[in-house]
């Protein structure tokens, strides 16, 4: 199977994502979305397989959510996407692309929900939380 994440590696949440892939026997594409962002074209694809709005990816901490007034409701889909593209930071992460789907994989265990083989046996996250994948079916 033929796994894609966005990721940044200063993230935890994206850190565990990532080898919860590797645990599953995949070695995925990483795309260090902050180096080399997706398109407009293909962020928009992202979000439509995702079922998401642009407003629910945009990331809030360590952003310039606040200083650019994102929570105003009076911007809409297209202007908050035109923000992702200048900038990459405002879009959240990990995003996991398999053949199963596409998931925003926060908490990092929804990475489960889309890899071919779920079953990692109990994984421990990086601040030691236990996540026990073999009742996740």
């Amino acid at each position: 199977m033929s796994v894609t994440i966005y990721h940044n590696p200063g993230c935890g949440t994206s850190r565990n994502a990532l080898a919860m892939i590797r645990a599953s026997g995949e070695e995925p594409e990483i795309i260090e979305y902050l180096k080399t962002p997706p398109s407009r074209a293909r962020l928009v694809e992202l979000l439509r397989l995702m079922g998401m709005k642009p407003k629910q990816l945009l990331r809030q901490k360590d952003t310039p959510y606040t200083e650019l007034r994102l929570y105003d409701p009076r911007f809409s889909d297209e202007e908050i996407l035109n923000f992702m593209m200048e900038y990459p930071v405002l879009i959240n992460r990990p995003i996991v692309v398999t053949k199963k789907g596409v998931v925003l994989a926060r908490p990092s265990e929804r990475v489960l929900e889309v890899l071919a083989n779920p079953d990692i046996g109990d994984f421990i996250k990086e601040d030691g939380e236990v996540v026990h994948t073999s009742i996740r079916r």
